[in-house]
């Protein structure tokens, strides 16, 4: 594995990102009024329901 990172140049981060917006309130809360929008909301919901419905009904004792 050692021989692989070899002929890398010396400046590449592997593990390290670049960010570009660094507002993570902003972005979660981007994401959450996406999310409630497009009613994936509703969909989230009507599968734990049918799940833990279907846990019940499938679970013995």
């Amino acid at each position: 594995m050692s021989q692989l990172f070899w002929h890398l140049p010396a400046n590449v981060t592997l593990l390290a990102q670049e960010i570009h917006d660094p507002d993570l309130i902003g972005q979660i809360s981007k994401a959450w009024s996406h999310f409630v929008q497009t009613g994936q909301i509703w969909a989230l919901l009507i599968g734990l329901v049918i799940g833990y419905i279907i846990r019940n009904l499938t679970s013995y004792g």
